[in-house]
Parts: structure tokens; C-alpha cells; sequence
């Protein structure tokens, strides 16, 4: 284990979900990159995790999963990132939906135990839908132009979502709606084989393009009356980062560290063996590729080091959670710029050669910007942390001026 490891895997739990995922990452880092250039879904990767038990990481052991905590999902999940980023992220989305309502518990109890079950036994995978062409991003809040109606025998649902990730193994969608006549809405728990579902094969990105990130439709599907899992008001309705459960929503950026970690880890390799016949040695001994590497390094550390402390006090100090939440944006927008910022290094220190799809620097280039358009966007961060900060000095310079009086 490396000194940073180190610092960041501390426990022998978090070792043993660590290992796992890197033997994961190895088997499903073989044929990665031939699923990036057909642009196909890696189905046989999820069968891999199946297997593992990987899918179940975040369920509670009490019903059959490995319980890991948030510090321990984001440190396995940055390890399996570096073999398959899109494989990682995608199943990120899964293990955060499942890991946020092990937490919050803003379900029906029934229901969520019944999900946990499915997933254990028969591998079923969730994720939500919510982005839509008309709202953007749902982080920014916003009614969803998908309605749903009630009717006699429960619900019906029409609408198009963007951007379902997974969408071609997934079990159930969780999908934000409007309900028709009411100022706010709702997460209605759609199974996906019900009639009037339709992937629309959309996804032809630059980057995380094995995600098999369609649009998909519902076309007045039916759905039974307690199928509203969670009613939301007119406000924002981001599941993943906001309400109870939302320090989950780290579990994304850990995806960026671990492409960070992959880019780190090929370019010091291709460093130290590159030669050219303007050195007597190899282009590690150059200044200047020095400290584009020292520069890697600590980007890679202050970035982890924001990141788990925020899952470690998420994970040890609840009672203090709700003082988190204006942080956990900062979170993401730190890992994935230092991310950013890392993998464009490696790439000057490759030089032409970094941009030949010989190389993995140019998938790790292209699947690494994917992190700019995951919530929070980063201008939501930092007005987050603008508001807070203002709120902080106000409040200070009123008991200043009450302790005056």
C-alpha cells in the first residue's frame, strides 16, 4: 500500500472493500476500452459485479449486503474507477441510491426492504431519472415536465427523461414527476419491463461512452397507488444531493479521483521509461516534468483529503450533518477540477503521443470532463458557498453588535 493509500484507507473494513474493488477493476479493465470505441454497453461487466457481490456493497447488512459506510463506498468506488470509469460511474449511481436510503429512510419501509431483496438475490439494479431537456439539470430545482395523474388504480406516468444512466440492465427507475393539479411532485419507483417503457438509444458521448446514458420515455404507464415513494414541494428535487442521505451524492466525484489515480499512476511509468535523445537519461529527470508530476500528486492529495474528510465526519459525527451539506458541493467541484487538472498534465507530459488511442491517456482525457456536467454544477457550488459564508459574517456581526449594546 502506497503512503497516500495510507492515509486514506485506515480501517481493515475499508481494506477489504478496497482489494475487492481492485480485483474488480482489474478483470473489468481488459476489454474497457473496446467497449469505449464501439460505443456498446459492457454488459458483461455488471455480470462481473453480480458475481463479486459489488452491486449489494451499500445495503445494509441486516438485509444482505456488505453495509459499507459512505468513506468506505467512495474509497472502493475510486479504486474500481481506475480500471473502468464508465462501468464505475454507472454503478455508482446504484450503490448512492441504495447507500442514501439505507440512511435517510424517506421511502416506504416495505418498499425499500423489497429493493434491498431484489438486489441481493436476483440482481437488480435502480437509478433515478431525472434530467430533462426542459429543465437542465435537476440540481437547479424546477417543476419536471414528466406529470403524473392519479387515476382509479393508481397512478399514470408520461414524460421523457435525458441522461438515464445504465439504462439497459436497470431493474427500476426512480423517476421525478409533477402531479397533475399540485404545485409539487413526486419519485415514483417505475419498474423498467413495465408497457409503456422505451429506451431511446441516445447515448453517443465524448467521454463515459459505455455508460449507456439513453433517454427514455413513458408513455401513460401504469403504475400501482404506492409507486409515489417520496413527494416532493415545488422546490428543488435532486435526490442524490440534497435532503436527508445527501452526503451520497460524493460518491460520484470519487469516480474522477480514480481517474486521476489511472493517469497518475501510466505517466509515471511512461516517464520514467521515455527516453530522448536530448537527455542522458530518461524525461523524469527533466525540471520540468518534475514538477508537472509533484504538481499531480498534490492536486491528487488536497483533492482526497477534502473528499474523505467530508465522508469521514459524514460517516462519524450525523448530528452534524445538516452543517455538512453546504460543503458537500465543494467536495465535488474540488475532485473533479483537481481531476481535470491532473489528467491534462499527464497529457503535456505525454505530448503528441498522449492523444494516440495506443495510449489510455486519451480515454481518461475524454471521460474525465464527464465530471463538469455531474450535480452540483460548479456555479451552484460556489453561490452555495457565497450565501453561506455571507449568512456566517451577518450572524457574527450581530452578536458583535448585541454583546456592544
Amino acid at each position: 500500500m502506497t503512503l497516500v493509500e495510507q492515509l486514506f484507507v485506515r480501517t481493515v473494513r475499508q481494506e477489504r472493500f478496497v482489494a475487492m474493488a481492485a480485483r474488480l477493476a482489474e478483470r473489468i479493465g481488459r476489454d474497457g476500452k473496446r467497449y469505449d470505441r464501439d460505443n456498446t454497453f459492457p454488459h458483461a461487466h455488471y455480470d462481473v459485479l453480480r458475481s463479486a457481490g459489488y452491486h449489494a456493497l451499500t445495503v445494509p447488512e441486516s438485509l444482505g449486503g456488505l453495509g459499507a459506510n459512505l468513506t468506505e463506498t467512495i474509497a472502493a468506488q475510486e479504486k474500481l474507477a481506475a480500471g473502468d470509469a464508465a462501468t464505475a460511474l454507472a454503478i455508482g449511481w446504484h450503490l448512492a441510491v441504495i447507500g442514501k436510503q439505507a440512511e435517510a429512510r424517506s421511502w416506504p419501509q416495505d418498499i425499500f426492504e423489497r429493493i434491498c431483496r431484489e438486489t441481493v438475490e436476483r440482481g437488480a439494479l435502480i437509478n433515478t431519472a431525472a434530467s430533462e431537456k426542459e429543465t437542465g439539470s435537476p440540481s437547479r430545482g424546477g417543476r419536471p415536465f414528466t406529470t403524473a395523474r392519479r387515476d382509479r388504480s393508481g397512478w399514470v406516468l408520461s414524460g421523457r427523461k435525458n441522461f438515464l444512466t445504465m439504462a439497459p440492465v436497470l431493474r427500476y427507475a426512480v423517476v421525478s414527476a409533477g402531479i397533475e393539479g399540485e404545485e409539487g411532485g413526486g419519485w415514483f419507483l417505475v419498474p423498467m419491463d413495465l408497457p409503456g417503457v422505451r429506451i431511446l438509444e441516445t447515448w453517443d458521448a465524448l467521454g463515459m461512452r459505455a455508460t449507456g446514458s439513453h433517454d427514455v420515455v413513458f408513455e401513460d404507464v401504469r403504475l400501482p397507488p404506492d409507486a409515489l415513494v417520496e413527494p416532493f414541494g415545488p422546490g428543488r428535487t435532486c435526490q442524490v444531493n440534497a435532503g436527508g442521505g445527501a452526503g451520497w451524492g460524493l460518491v460520484i466525484p470519487s469516480i474522477y479521483l480514480g481517474i486521476a489515480q489511472a493517469a497518475r499512476d501510466f505517466i509515471l511509468d511512461y516517464a520514467r521509461t521515455r527516453k530522448v535523445s536530448t537527455l542522458p537519461g530518461t524525461i523524469s529527470e527533466a525540471p520540468h516534468i518534475r514538477t508537472l508530476l509533484g504538481e499531480i500528486d498534490l492536486d491528487l492529495l488536497a483533492a482526497r483529503s477534502l473528499l474523505y474528510t467530508l465522508a469521514e465526519r459524514w460517516d462519524g459525527e450525523p448530528e452534524r450533518r445538516d452543517r455538512l451539506v453546504p460543503l458537500l458541493g465543494a467536495g465535488k467541484t474540488v475532485a473533479t477540477n483537481c481531476a481535470i487538472r491532473i489528467v491534462d498534465r499527464a497529457m503535456r507530459i505525454a505530448g503528441i503521443a498522449g492523444l494516440s488511442r495506443g495510449l489510455p491517456l486519451e480515454r481518461l482525457y475524454r471521460d474525465v470532463r464527464a465530471g463538469l456536467s455531474n450535480p452540483p454544477m460548479d456555479d451552484s457550488t460556489l453561490a452555495s458557498l457565497a450565501d453561506t459564508a455571507l449568512k456566517e459574517a451577518a450572524a457574527k456581526r450581530e452578536e458583535v453588535s448585541f454583546h456592544i449594546r
